[in-house]
């Protein structure tokens, strides 16, 4: 039986065959010779050997020079050993030089079967170094298409790529493949493998692949506990790290991060304790800033210090990325002095160091602090980047520092940074917020991309402004252009209901949050619909949503309620609010002070005098409040529980003072420390 024909070979394209025939002399071509200057004639057919052909391209390749390796490449294909052994992984090579990958897949393709593994290889690694994956899975394909067979060193790019594309139906066919042909001893390939599996989310397959593995390097240890921790699968993480032999600091690193990432912070902890410990790895810098910014997010100060002393010791505290780490641990302590004297002292002020500082400023609100900071950036060396200006426009924005605003939207187009489209959203949230909805308007009507952020804060700003039917406009004119909704966005949407008072509006859009948009209703978009009925005087329908809602209401929530309850006189609903949220024990005097008022204008002096008993109690002190029904889009009260000396002369002073503000969680971690 005779075998299938050979599919016939690639051409190639009437592009490159043109370009090739440009660089053809002109005897090639049986052409009148150029009269001036006059080239010299080509050797004859039988002195050119491949070996020449190929020394000329490595030569090329290595100059980057296009039009002689061009006249070398069509010269090659005239006497018709392109495809030779020799030859056709200089050309590939050459190609993927000049970054012309398209004219590399195009000469190799020409090849057809005659090819071997290696010039596919070197096309699937130009696609590889350069993150096009798509294209090296397609490569792959057309490989084994053509007839060439793939080795041991095509699979792990190939791997690499399906594990970037998240798509382990090829490495499924590439592991069949491998365990046929036998590739048992290459711990690449196997490793590959398991690092696709685990990309892909497939951890059963991928454990399966690394317990059948012949022998296990620490690459194969860390993808595996690396996919664990990908998908929080923290015990089982956990576990197989136990199990490394000789498990180094990378491998405790990744499940430290992955810790991080996933908010466990006092695993982080209990993973550097054990990380010190005699039969532990040791610490390096990567160690130290993930468990400096574990220390910052939770508040352990104390062992944030502790860490602190080691990176001196171990002589990381001058690397830039600790440096940062550790303004930002000081700063989310509230210890603003030491972060400010640690960014003093720095060997180098990068752009990374100033952001930090200024992180610290914004988390500890001191606005006319990060405001001058800012610019004694702008008088240095150092150039602010979109994330300075992003920082300071969201705190300009947060306290209504219009001013400020507009000094940074100077800023902005004075040095041609308005190209972002993450600046101008933060511009445009900057004066919604601050009620200026005619720049903010006209920011948003010059923007390139209009996206899902800066129509959520137009809708939020109108609505603010009790010009709720704008809002609903530019909501359908959001959907109109297929721009995909969020909760975010329907917050703002009913929120400019309440504020505007269109209840059916209100009903309308809660109802296509969930049919038609298909979102979960949150505690916050409760709160929105609790807040328009109240505003209404439609308590009844507010407590039969408190009532149902699945979430426990916030005292927020209830507070609202209770102060509507007061307004209209319905003392019943209000009566049965208060007793919720007394129950809740807040800490808040204003939620006190909200349901003493109510009894007071009910003459109810019993429940009054139970009101005040407990807050004396509590040791709470009756202070003047605002009612949260006038509280603009605050669904939950910022309540500011630090206190810091700041410096009173209008500077940044030299000499800035802080206080401990230590977490009582860390005590049980100072004994692992050394505390």
């Amino acid at each position: 039986m005779r075998p299938p024909p050979s599919p016939p070979p690639a051409a190639l394209s009437k592009h490159h065959l043109l370009r090739i025939r440009r660089c053809l002399p002109p005897v090639w071509l049986n052409a009148a010779p150029a009269q001036d200057p006059s080239p010299p004639p080509p050797p004859p057919a039988s002195s050119v050997s491949p070996s020449s052909i190929s020394s000329l391209l490595f030569s090329y390749t290595a100059a980057r020079a296009r039009f002689p390796g061009q006249q070398v490449h069509a010269r090659a294909v005239a006497l018709g050993l392109a495809a030779h052994p020799s030859v056709l992984p200089r050309l590939a090579s050459f190609y993927i030089a000049l970054n012309d990958l398209p004219a590399a897949r195009a000469a190799v393709e020409r090849a057809a079967g005659k090819a071997r593994a290696f010039p596919w290889n070197l096309l699937i690694w130009g696609y590889a170094g350069r993150g096009m994956w798509r294209d090296v899975v397609l490569a792959y394909e057309r490989m084994l298409a053509l007839g060439v067979g793939a080795d041991r060193f095509t699979y792990p790019s190939v791997l690499r790529a399906c594990g970037e594309l998240r798509d382990a139906t090829i490495g499924r066919g590439i592991e069949r493949r491998v365990q046929r042909w036998g590739y048992g001893l290459d711990m690449y390939v196997w490793n590959a493998l398991v690092g696709m599996y685990a990309k892909c989310g497939e951890l059963e397959d991928a454990r399966r692949v690394f317990d059948g593995m012949p022998a296990r390097d620490v690459v194969s240890w860390n993808a595996v506990v690396s996919g664990y921790t990908s998908a929080g699968m923290w015990g089982e993480a956990f576990e197989l790290l136990q199990q490394v032999p000789g498990a180094n600091v990378v491998t405790w690193n990744v499940v430290a991060a992955g810790n991080l990432k996933a908010g466990n912070y006092e695993e982080v902890m209990r993973l550097m304790s054990q990380m010190r410990s005699s039969h532990g790895p040791g610490l390096d810098f990567v160690t130290v800033v993930v468990g400096l910014k574990a220390c910052g997010r939770k508040g352990y100060l104390r062992i944030g210090r502790e860490l602190h002393g080691a990176a001196v010791r171990l002589c990381f505290d001058r690397l830039e990325r600790v440096e940062c780490s550790l303004i930002t641990m000081y700063s989310r302590c509230q210890m603003m002095g030491s972060a400010y004297h640690l960014f003093r002292i720095c060997s180098v002020r990068s752009v990374a160091t100033w952001n930090s500082l200024l992180a610290g400023f914004a988390f500890m609100e001191q606005v006319e602090e990060a405001m001058l900071l800012f610019r004694k950036m702008t008088e240095s060396a150092v150039f602010p980047n979109d994330v300075t200006v992003l920082t300071m426009l969201s705190l300009s924005a947060r306290f209504g520092h219009l001013c400020h605003g507009r000094e940074l939207h100077c800023y902005i187009l004075k040095h041609e940074l308005s190209g972002s489209n993450l600046l101008q959203n933060s511009l445009v949230g900057m004066y919604s917020k601050s009620r200026q909805m005619a720049a903010a308007q006209r920011v948003f009507d010059q923007m390139q991309c209009q996206d899902r952020h800066a129509y959520t804060s137009l809708i939020l700003g109108y609505g603010m402004q009790r010009e709720g039917l704008v809002s609903l406009k530019l909501f359908d004119e959001m959907i109109a252009n297929n721009i995909k909704v969020d909760h975010v966005t329907m917050v703002a949407v009913l929120s400019a209901c309440s504020h505007s008072g269109l209840v059916t509006q209100g009903q309308l859009r809660f109802a296509e949050m969930i049919d038609v948009f298909c979102i979960a209703p949150r505690v916050e978009h409760f709160s929105c619909m609790v807040d328009l009925y109240c505003r209404e005087g439609l308590l009844r329908m507010a407590e039969e949503m408190i009532s149902k809602m699945p979430f426990q209401p916030t005292a927020a929530m209830l507070a609202t309620l209770i102060e509507a309850c007061r307004i209209h006189g319905k003392i019943e609903i209000g009566d049965r609010a208060a007793k919720r949220l007394l129950a809740m024990r807040t800490n808040n005097p204003g939620h006190y002070k909200l349901i003493a008022n109510m009894y007071i204008s009910a003459t109810r002096w019993p429940e009054l005098a139970k009101v005040r008993s407990l807050m004396s109690v509590m040791e709470l002190n009756m202070i003047p409040t605002h009612s949260v029904l006038e509280s603009e889009y605050d669904i939950c009260p910022v309540e500011q529980d630090y206190c810091l000396n700041r410096s009173t002369h209008g500077g940044l002073s030299g000499d800035m003072t802080d206080t401990d503000f230590s977490s009582s969680e860390e005590v049980k971690f100072n004994e692992a420390f050394g505390g």
